[in-house]
Parts: C-alpha cells; structure tokens; sequence
C-alpha cells in the first residue's frame, strides 16, 4: 500500500509518499520565508501554499516514480495548525481524491510528528518530547492514546524563540530558531531568566517577557557588540519614563546578542529536560523521541541525550528532514489509520485548529 500526505498546518507546505512499512518515496516541500523582524500571517501564508502544493503533489509523484494508480489513499493535516493554510492544503485534498478516485484520511499533525519520528528511528515505546512553533508537549503511549504527561500553559517553545529572534531582527530563513542556535553558540555570559515549571507543565510567556526587557535594558552593549542585533531600533521605541524605570539589577555588562540567545536556550532546554526525565521516570521508559521543529536544535538534542544517559537510557533524534513539518509523515500517519478500517467521508473532510494530540484512537498500536 502506498499513500500520498500533504501537511501545510503552518509555514511549511509539503508533500510526501510513503509505503505501509515506512519506505520515504518522496518528501518535497516548501516554506514560506518572511523578511527579519516578521512573523508569517495566516493569508499570507495560505497563498504560498496555494501558490506551490499542486507542483509539488506532480514533483513528489515524479521524484517517487509511481503513477496515480498505484496510491491507495491521500491524507492531509486535519488540524492543529493556522486555519488558512490548514484549509488551501484540504481543498487539494479533497478534489484530488475524488479527481483520482482515492479514499480520503483526514490526519492529526501532532500524531503524525510521533508516527514519523518512530518509523524513522525505529524506537518502539519511547516518551516524546514534542517541541514545535505551535506545541510543547511530554508525551507516552498507553492503552491505544498518546497521553499528554505535561505542556505549554500559555506559548510554545518555538514561537518563544521565535518572537525573540524578530525582536533581534534575526533573518527566517532557513527558520528564526536555527539562527538563534547559531548565535547561541557564540554566547559566554549567561543571563538569569525566569524558570518556570509548574508540576509537569512549563510557563514561556513571562521568560520571553523578562528577556525583552533585559534586551532593552541592555540595548546600549548589544549595539557596541555589533552583528545580529545591532541595528534594534528598541532605544528609540521606549519612551524616556520606560527607560528611566528599568532597573539597574537588569543591566549585564559587556552583553551580546548571542548571550541572551545563548540564556534563552539554556533556560527553556533545561525546562524541558526536567519535565521529560520526570515523564520517562514515571513510565520506566528508557528511550525518548524529540520531534518537531525545535527537535532539530543539536544543543536541545545534546541536554536531552545527557539526561537519558544518566538513567541509561538513550536518545532518538532527527535531522531536519522529518523533525520539521512535511508530507511524509501525513502520508505515513494516515496509512496507519487507514490500514486499520478508518477513512474521512468527504462530507466530514474539514479541518480544525484545535486537535489534541490525546483525542485520536490509537487503534494500530496496541
């Protein structure tokens, strides 16, 4: 059986084939790039998905050598995800299958991501750490639900390092976390930041907020350090009251750019290391899967590794080919369902923006 999979849930618009025993045919995609100190809008972003998924449904069916024929269902990203992008990349769905006479299998993207990373790393009951620009999440399996063990209660962790690379004029592409991985490397003073864990849930919000004001605080240095954020325009932004009230224990001197990039990672990672280890301790689970877009961070690969090793277990990371949105793994997840009895009815072919992880039905695992 053979399955094609479009994913375009956010900024990512992709293709995918793949067979029922996990063999990657063809995996294409696009990404919308926005200009530094911009975030990417829903519209927008739905028009470069319209833009480009039909060349890349005929680029993955080329690249994979097989005819229209040959597939047995097309599947696409139900939800989560932006609710323009979300429905440009359903309508192609839709009107292919019935074009070519395929059934249709309507995928939950957080699923997907766990789907992909275990075909991938060929690990078989591990805690998953789901870390994306729209999902934190600790997750383990039991009884046929991928159960949420701890999250996010306000942001996620990528557009934490996200809003905090547009406040650094960071450039997007190839995304504004890789960069701010880049920049992190070269950081040697580290900045205290709020570290907020709250059981096996994690708060960003006030993280990001205190690093901002410790960006403006600070502006000053960071302009004297040049490269990436000296040309913020923060100074002239803040009102001569707003300046005068920062405090002084605020101020680091001789800081850089990649100093608070170099903080702001530290701090989330370790966040998300104690929470995993806590979630891997209670299963008895010696093995843990980091998906999503921010699983492609080596230094977050790096602190999680060090924790599994500690408890003798081990890591099972990937690359950016499938940490990050694409097509594959809808195909992939929606081969899985459909192998086992489940289809979308045209009429219920919709999509949603609000899909948790722990409401599908398992039924392949046992």
């Amino acid at each position: 059986m053979i399955a094609l999979g479009i994913e375009g849930s956010a900024n990512k618009v992709g293709v995918g084939i793949v067979t029922a025993n996990g063999d990657i045919l063809a995996n294409v995609r696009k990404t919308y790039v926005t200009p530094p100190g911009t975030g990417f809008q829903p519209r927008e972003t739905a028009i470069h998905h319209q833009q480009h998924v039909i060349a890349l449904v005929k680029e993955a069916l080329k690249v994979a050598k097989i005819k229209v024929a040959d597939l047995s269902c097309i599947c696409y990203t139900k939800g989560p995800g932006m609710g323009g992008p979300l429905q440009s990349c359903a309508i192609v769905a839709r009107v292919i299958s019935q074009l070519w006479k395929k059934p249709l299998v309507g995928v939950n993207h957080c699923v997907a991501h766990i789907e992909m990373g275990r075909v991938v790393t060929k690990c078989d009951n591990p805690v998953v750490l789901y870390v994306s620009g729209g999902n934190t999440q600790v997750i383990a399996y039991s009884n046929q639900r991928y159960r949420i063990f701890g999250e996010t209660i306000d942001i996620a962790v990528g557009n934490c390092l996200d809003r905090f690379a547009r406040l650094l004029d960071l450039s997007n592409d190839p995304a504004p976390g890789y960069n701010i991985e880049q920049l992190a490397k070269k950081g040697t003073q580290l900045v205290e930041l709020p570290y907020v864990v709250k059981g096996m849930d994690m708060s960003l919000s006030g993280l990001l907020t205190h690093a901002e004001t410790v960006t403006k605080a600070n502006i000053d240095d960071i302009r004297k350090g040049g490269g990436a954020g000296s040309n913020l325009g923060l100074g002239e932004r803040q009102s001569k009251k707003s300046t005068a009230v920062l405090s002084e224990s605020l101020k680091y001197p001789g800081l850089t750019a990649a100093d608070l990039c170099f903080s702001l990672q530290e701090t989330i990672f370790s966040m998300l290391v104690e929470t995993t280890e806590r979630a891997m301790a209670h299963c008895g689970n010696k093995e843990v899967l980091i998906v999503g877009g921010v699983g492609c961070n080596l230094r977050l690969q790096e602190m999680i590794a060090s924790m599994a090793a500690d408890r003798g277990g081990h890591p099972c990371g990937m690359d950016d080919r499938y940490c990050i949105d694409n097509g594959a793994m809808i195909a992939y997840t929606g081969l899985l369902q459909f192998q086992h009895g489940y289809s979308t009815p045209l009429s219920e072919a919709t999509v949603t923006q609000r899909f948790r992880t722990d409401e599908v039905h398992v039924a392949w695992r046992q």
